[in-house]
């Protein structure tokens, strides 16, 4: 029996794109847990929240930093997703496939808490450092599968 969900023979990669999707919604729905949604005008709640006299200023920030990892984690779906198909398409073993995907739900997961609680410039530059890590698991799927592809197309 193989000693981590890595190294068994069954490719889970596909799986973490909407897994890849539920971690990119969270930070909304814990914005939308310290304010006032208006779900009728959903695209201003940030701006809004920023004339909220009734929010305090500390909670106001968190507010926009969770709807700012929200959506940096949208931005970067399409890509990842992309990326876990062409590794699928160019036969990747499994092994590299759970882990690479893996490795970027990991490094999402920890984007988004120290975009959401990173106060200080080390954590935000920590977070970056998480962000670009995520983005090298992207090209490294690329990357391995072009080498796969390339005397086969």
């Amino acid at each position: 029996m193989a000693a981590n969900i890595l190294d068994l023979p069954r490719n889970f990669s596909l799986y973490t794109i909407p897994a890849a999707w539920v971690i990119s919604i969270i930070p909304h729905f814990y914005a939308v847990s310290l304010g006032r949604f208006d779900n009728k005008n959903p695209r201003t709640y940030t701006r809004d929240t920023e004339g909220d006299q009734s929010i305090d200023k500390a909670t106001k920030a968190k507010i926009v930093r969770a709807e700012g990892a929200q959506q940096n984690g949208f931005e970067n779906l399409g890509l990842f997703a992309a990326a876990v198909v062409i590794g699928n398409v160019a036969k990747l073993d499994n092994s590299t496939l759970n882990t690479l995907a893996f490795g970027y739900l990991a490094s999402r997961v920890v984007f988004n808490g120290l975009y959401i609680y990173g106060t200080t410039d080390m954590l935000s530059n920590v977070r970056s450092m998480s962000f670009l890590v995520g983005v090298g698991i992207i090209w490294t799927f690329f990357i391995k599968s072009g080498n796969v592809l390339k005397d086969q197309l």
